[in-house]
């Protein structure tokens, strides 16, 4: 009761006070917090006084934590802020900041190690990962906003690595400025109307399965979303924009099975797609469909001749070569039907919306670049496009069919229905 009673007196000492700013307000003792938490009941809410804590701070019962937008919790550069080590708590509406910067500890905004809770509406500032879930399933982590430290590319933390934990539902969070978003060992996850920006990989999933990424915004980082040795994946109505990495790639596959990949916006990358050994395993097809692959160097790069993903219903328009084969080989063993080819040279005397005769894509062997790794760095340069357009005028060799889409689709951008249905307002 004594403790009740001085958070009483605080809390009307601090409203009494003139507004200040975070930086100017006195940095507390997270004692009276804690101490609050832990004579806390199951279900109880929790309303901490104003003003700004020095971290760490621990919720260790299910109880609600709602700072109600008054409550800082500052790390002080050290270690992780908050830890949510509980079944069935809530935090909310508080401003988190300055984590330490330490990698090996993955000094964090919030710490979940628990089940079926739910971290909503806060605010992370300058610390080193914003969340870091790890053997901890069912918890929704929403409409959060994370920004990271400002440091370089390889030492900034993750916006949330989820780590051995599965069927958690991440959705209509910000990240920005951080290095990845990753999903390790993790399953049945869902990563829906989040925003990502400023980072390595958008999303980074990896050895895992049956996870879901729907109506997310990527932009401006290095490599949209990488699915490395996943089963099962579903990508969808997602808006990939501006990678900017050495290899800029909007969506990457590599040795990933039983993946969908539909109604997504791949533009402005150095690929929209890059297939690496995808499909991996036997008896597999990964299903990429109505997605808009545009303005890309590259629509869709092979790695290498490989086979059973399927390809319907996609729109290519404005990149700059549809499809590369690097290596050599082609990607005739996948399938390519009913497609939209923005160079497509065909008619359609029947008016049923399909293409007369097949469309055809050819390798030349003008076209260095797909077979000498180090001239990629000039894909797209005048001399090697002004080689590639001599090549297809005058082939010097007979080409190789990289492909053929034996009934395409006809129609202008906006009448083929292809891509999210998203509308970004950057």
């Amino acid at each position: 009761m004594a403790v009740l009673a001085v958070a009483g007196g605080l809390a009307v000492a601090v409203r009494a006070a003139a507004p200040a700013s975070v930086a100017e307000e006195p940095l507390l003792s997270p004692a009276l917090l804690q101490a609050l938490i832990d004579m806390g009941q199951p279900g109880q809410v929790i309303v901490p006084p104003p003003g700004r804590y020095r971290g760490p701070l621990r919720v260790t019962k299910p109880i609600i934590l709602d700072g109600q937008g008054k409550v800082t919790l500052d790390g002080d550069g050290t270690g992780s802020v908050l830890w949510v080590m509980t079944d069935g708590a809530t935090v909310r509406n508080l401003r988190i900041v300055n984590s330490g910067d330490e990698h090996p500890e993955q000094d964090a905004g919030i710490q979940v190690r628990g089940h079926a809770n739910v971290i909503e509406d806060n605010l992370i500032e300058n610390t080193l990962f914003g969340f870091s879930l790890e053997k901890s399933d069912r918890n929704i982590i929403r409409r959060n906003r994370y920004f990271g430290q400002d440091l370089e590319m390889p030492r900034r933390g993750d916006g949330i690595k989820v780590w051995y934990s599965n069927d958690n539902e991440i959705s209509d969070n910000e990240f920005n400025n951080g290095r990845d978003v990753v999903f390790w060992y993790a399953s049945g996850n869902k990563f829906l109307r989040n925003v990502e920006r400023g980072g390595r990989y958008g999303l980074h999933v990896m050895k895992s399965s049956e996870n879901l990424a729907e109506g997310n915004l990527f932009y401006d980082n290095m490599t949209g979303i990488s699915l490395m040795y996943d089963h099962g994946d579903v990508i969808r109505n997602n808006y990939i924009v501006r990678s900017t990495g050495t290899v800029g790639v909007c969506l990457s596959l590599k040795e990933s099975s039983d993946v969908v990949v539909e109604n997504n916006d791949l533009m402005y990358c150095a690929s929209g797609i890059a297939m690496d050994v995808s499909p991996y395993e036997p008896g597999t097809k990964n299903h990429i469909r109505g997605n808009r692959i545009a303005y890309n160097n590259v629509g869709v790069s092979f790695v290498n001749d490989w086979k059973d993903s399927i390809f319907t219903g996609n729109l290519f328009t404005g990149n700059i070569t549809e499809v590369a084969v690097y290596g050599g080989g082609s990607a005739m063993r996948n399938t390519w039907d009913g497609n939209r080819w923005d160079d497509y040279q065909g008619f359609d005397r029947a008016g049923d919306g399909i293409g007369d005769t097949p469309h055809r894509v050819y390798g030349y062997a003008g076209q260095v670049w797909m077979d000498v790794p180090n001239t990629r760095f000039f894909k797209g340069a005048p001399l090697l496009e002004v080689l590639d357009f001599l090549d297809r005028l005058a082939p010097f060799s007979e080409p190789t069919l990289l492909l053929e889409d034996k009934r395409p689709r006809l129609g202008n951008d906006k009448s083929f229905k292809a891509g999210s249905t998203l509308e970004p307002k950057s």
